[in-house]
């Protein structure tokens, strides 16, 4: 069984942080991810709120960011975590590929899609229901699509399949968008864009291939179908967190609870990014958490291990 300083769960922005300054500080450091290295970066067009540049594409940033972390030292590997066991010691994490024990740990696993949980969305995933239009976007050229959703993924990615749809049509249970008010300004502006207020997806329907959509109208309390090429759903975020099995507690919806430090009730065992309760769910508070945890697994480690 292979030994770690810190093993880092999640490979998105905050894993990157935290690889990054563990590896500064001489610690022998493991970053662990089950997808695709960047997180949420790796499925997003346009970054414009990470200080320091203006605009950058989501997965290149994220693969600066871990660049940045291998420079110091930090390993890689893509593996499903199965388990951790943090009674001991060292703390020990279970994954497909093998088993490894660390000093500390820092779960970094972010959040995962919501499904809509309506007939038709896992039976047409990949064949016209998609939950990233930076991989899928561009398979719907001159296509009238829709989005379900009214945050700024909804909104930001709406905006994105324009370049490639003929149409796009924002769907939202309530009567105003909770995006950002300049994504809203945008959105408003775009002659491409479309909205349906109060309303809710009922069923995916087609032959094949997606083709309708049976939609609810809320205000009128009527059900009526419309025709789609395409649906791309952003109605929120889970954290990552099924594999703890609750050995960590955690909010209802499953955000680790943590102090300051990014420290769990478990010594040596650190929450951070949009895994933690009250994230921010911004990437530039992410890169702050990662190094946050990293910090304080460093201290942690000199203090109970020298």
């Amino acid at each position: 069984m292979e030994q770690y300083d810190l093993v880092i769960i999640g490979g998105g922005p905050t894993g990157a942080a935290a690889g990054l300054y563990s590896g500064r500080s001489r610690l022998k450091t493991l970053i662990l991810e089950r997808g695709m290295f960047g997180g949420q970066l790796a499925v997003t067009e346009d970054v414009e709120n990470y200080p320091g540049f203006e605009s950058i594409l989501g997965p290149e940033l994220g693969q600066k960011l871990m660049d940045h972390a291998e420079k110091f030292g930090a390993e890689t590997k893509t593996v499903e975590v199965e388990s951790v066991d943090l009674e001991g010691k060292y703390k020990t994490i279970t994954t497909d590929g093998g088993t490894f024990e660390s000093k500390a740990l820092i779960v970094a696993t972010g959040s995962m899609h919501n499904k809509l949980e309506v007939p038709g969305e896992d039976e047409f995933s990949g064949r016209g229901v998609s939950y990233c239009a930076v991989c899928d976007g561009a398979f719907f050229r001159d296509k009238e699509l829709v989005v379900v959703g009214g945050g700024d993924a909804a909104v930001e990615e709406g905006a994105y399949l324009t370049r490639f749809a003929s149409k796009v049509t924002i769907i939202h249970r309530r009567d105003e968008l909770r995006a950002q008010k300049i994504l809203q300004e945008r959105a408003f502006a775009n002659d491409k864009m479309d909205f349906i207020w109060n309303s809710t997806v009922q069923e995916i329907k087609g032959n094949g291939l997606v083709s309708t959509l049976v939609l609810n109208d809320l205000k009128n309390d009527r059900a009526y179908e419309k025709s789609v090429d395409g649906v791309f759903i952003y109605v929120g975020l889970t954290p990552s967190t099924q594999f703890l099995n609750g050995v960590l507690p955690t909010d209802e919806q499953g955000h680790l609870h943590v102090n300051l430090k990014m420290e769990t009730i478990f010594p040596g065992v650190f929450g951070a990014g949009d895994v933690r309760a009250e994230s921010s769910m911004q990437v530039a508070s992410a890169v702050g958490d990662g190094a946050t945890a990293a910090i304080f697994a460093e201290k942690y480690i000199a203090e109970n291990f020298s």
